[in-house]
């Protein structure tokens, strides 16, 4: 049972689900708030935010993109729901969009966003490589892709059996600088940068190559 609550964070659902975004709101603040002092927001930023969970992440971004559009896409119902309803006053003010589908069929049109980000969710994503070139579709030339995980792999060495264990227990996919970066590159991005913390944090950024899609 306890495996089978954690499955959630893969893609909740039913009640289980709804109380796991509820503590993935919780259990992430040190780690998003860490990630998000490392991203620069300008006022009028149009941002997406992929694998959207429980909204928090949205809520925060919409406090500094006060003239812009913080926008949601998750495929999980229950992410939807919950990120809407706690974003409700921007929802109903045209000033964020939240979306049911999934990363490798992105729902917005080309040259849609200034940012993209995603804070502990690649580790899901079922074609890294299609699914980088879906956010490079989404960004406007120029524009900036923003990861944020807790868990990646170091360029040498095992990780701890703590996260081995998750790492098998919810089959997620965790990447090294190396292979950050040369998945970045192979889809179009340039400029990679990375910001470490602890045993395995990582903020990863990169630019979308200008004119690939404009």
């Amino acid at each position: 049972m306890f495996n089978r609550f954690y499955q959630n964070s893969r893609k909740p659902r039913g009640w289980s689900g709804k109380i796991f975004v509820t503590s993935m709101n919780i259990g992430h603040t040190a780690n998003s708030r860490w990630g998000l002092s490392h991203l620069s927001i300008r006022p009028g930023d149009h941002i997406l935010d992929i694998g959207c969970g429980g909204g928090i992440n949205v809520a925060r971004m919409l406090k500094r993109a006060i003239e812009g559009k913080v926008c949601g896409l998750d495929y999980s119902e229950v992410s939807v729901e919950k990120t809407r309803r706690l974003n409700r006053k921007a929802v109903r003010r045209g000033r964020s969009e939240i979306r049911l589908g999934s990363v490798s069929e992105n729902p917005w049109p080309d040259n849609s966003f200034d940012t993209v980000t995603a804070f502990e969710t690649i580790y899901f994503w079922p074609d890294f490589a299609n699914d980088l070139r879906e956010i490079l579709r989404v960004l406007k030339p120029g524009g900036l892709f923003f990861i944020c995980n807790e868990l990646n792999k170091p360029e040498e060495g095992e990780m701890s059996r703590q996260y081995q264990h998750w790492i098998t227990s919810l089959d997620l996919k965790v990447y090294s600088e190396s292979e950050y970066r040369k998945y970045l590159t192979d889809a179009g991005f340039t400029g990679a940068a990375f910001v470490s913390r602890g045993e395995t944090g990582l903020c990863v950024s990169a630019r979308a190559a200008k004119g690939i899609f404009a």
